[in-house]
């Protein structure tokens, strides 16, 4: 009997709780202000679900919490590329038309600012990915043909606490005193809030390019343009918020995944150069890519420097892509002590280590608050560097990146390691000795 009276207790006081006013359970709903996800607006706002309000309430809730304790099965890993895609740049009319009789089809082509063509093209259901790779490399002008691999951004977890002295890590300046002319600042990333009260004034481009899937949120794109122009004035101040920024939304969402392929990212570095940006922040990554190489290669040759983040795949992982590349500024994350990002990548290609770790920036919607994860640490460099072309408009650059390896601070092992590279970001004398 006492057993029976005890849940008839437990289950009085469960739809008390179901039909009580929703004043009554404020701090239930307080706990969900600080989540910054695209429908919420970090700190100051939240988005809550509202569970249908009938007598069956506390029975689905008790199954809900059932169900939520047995162990998940982990989630498959997101795929690395289109699983029956191609793309190949400078493929002549007589070899498409080769290809096309065998099966393949165009999805979509455009022409870069070279005068080259850029398709992506289907591959005939008959082959593999590997032979219709092979197949449209067999010919002369298709040999840079590659898979449509998938990059993405790089974030990590949010940090709970405001206490962020990135900038005083690093000794950031003011303003670089110098009176030159600000260059143009690109970025590929996800889609960006611009009405963002961190970015109402900010002097922002944004280019989205077509795509017939979901177009991507803004939560990756709104916390590193804020980073770059936040207005001083915000509670997101920018590193260079006197700086313009052409931002380029290259990504989309397939299912909760968002992600951009390596043809949507050729585009993008296409369209920067077009609008002459002197330095491309890339807050993502990925697989190697034949073409994509072959793209930061030529943007190094047209002296434009391109920034990218080092991946969060954790230690052990192979080098992340574009960041892997000789021309490319890689960047790792550390924290305020100088200790490294725990699920930073790691190897010869890292070049420098810069905060992002807690690094205060803009949420999605509206409001502040931290991130952690290399791409927030990229945003540091090409802001730096920035600065440098800013002082001095000739430097090329192999230059920059020099001059930027130089003036590191060293961590870690004596020299240069595969952890911190050449060290932690530290910004070179603007004024002075601005050649070479």
């Amino acid at each position: 009997m006492p057993k029976l009276l005890l849940a008839l207790l437990i289950f009085s006081l469960a739809f008390a709780i179901e039909r009580a006013p929703p004043g009554d359970f404020n701090l239930v709903k307080a706990a969900l202000a600080d989540d910054d996800d695209d429908d919420g607006g970090g700190r100051g706002g939240f988005s809550a679900r509202n569970d249908d309000d009938d007598d069956n309430g506390v029975l689905r809730r008790s199954v809900r919490r059932r169900q939520a304790s047995r162990p998940a099965a982990p989630p498959p890993p997101p795929p690395i590329r289109a699983p029956d895609e191609i793309v190949v740049q400078g493929l002549n009319d007589g070899d498409l038309d080769q290809l096309l009789g065998a099966g393949f089809s165009i999805i979509r082509e455009i022409n870069l600012q070279d005068g080259q063509s850029l398709r992506r093209l289907r591959k005939p259901a008959a082959l593999t990915l590997g032979e219709a790779r092979d197949a449209v490399r067999q010919y002369e002008s298709g040999g840079n043909a590659d898979f449509n691999h998938f990059y993405r951004g790089e974030s990590g977890t949010a940090c709970l606490s405001p206490d962020c002295p990135a900038r005083q890590m690093i000794a950031w300046p003011v303003s670089s005193g110098c009176g030159g002319t600000p260059p143009r600042i690109g970025m590929v990333d996800t889609g960006l809030n611009a009405g963002h009260e961190a970015l109402a004034n900010s002097e922002i481009v944004v280019h989205r390019l077509e795509s017939g899937d979901r177009p991507s949120g803004a939560m990756h794109g709104t916390a590193v343009a804020a980073l770059l122009v936040g207005s001083p004035s915000s509670r997101a101040p920018g590193l260079v918020p006197h700086m313009s920024l052409v931002a380029v939304d290259a990504f989309h969402k397939v299912g909760a995944d968002e992600r951009a392929d390596v043809f949507a990212l050729i585009e993008a570095l296409d369209l920067l150069e077009r609008q002459r940006v002197r330095i491309i922040n890339l807050s993502l990554s990925g697989p190697p890519n034949m073409l994509l190489e072959r793209r930061v290669s030529e943007l190094d040759v047209r002296e434009v420097l391109v920034v990218a983040a080092a991946g969060n795949g954790g230690p052990n992982a192979d080098p992340a892509y574009p960041a892997g590349y000789e021309t490319v500024l890689a960047v790792t994350a550390v924290d305020r002590r100088g200790r490294i990002y725990r699920r930073a990548g790691r190897g010869p290609h890292i070049d420098l280590a810069a905060p992002g770790v807690a690094v205060w920036t803009a949420a999605s919607i509206r409001g502040t608050r931290t991130k952690t994860g290399t791409s927030f640490a990229a945003p540091f460099v090409t802001a730096t560097a920035a600065l440098m072309l800013e002082a001095d408009p000739d430097l090329v650059p192999a230059n920059l990146h020099r001059r930027l390896l130089d003036s590191a601070n060293d961590l870690g092992e004596a020299g240069r390691d595969d952890i911190f590279g050449h060290g932690l970001l530290k910004i070179p004398p603007l004024c002075e000795n601005r050649r070479g």
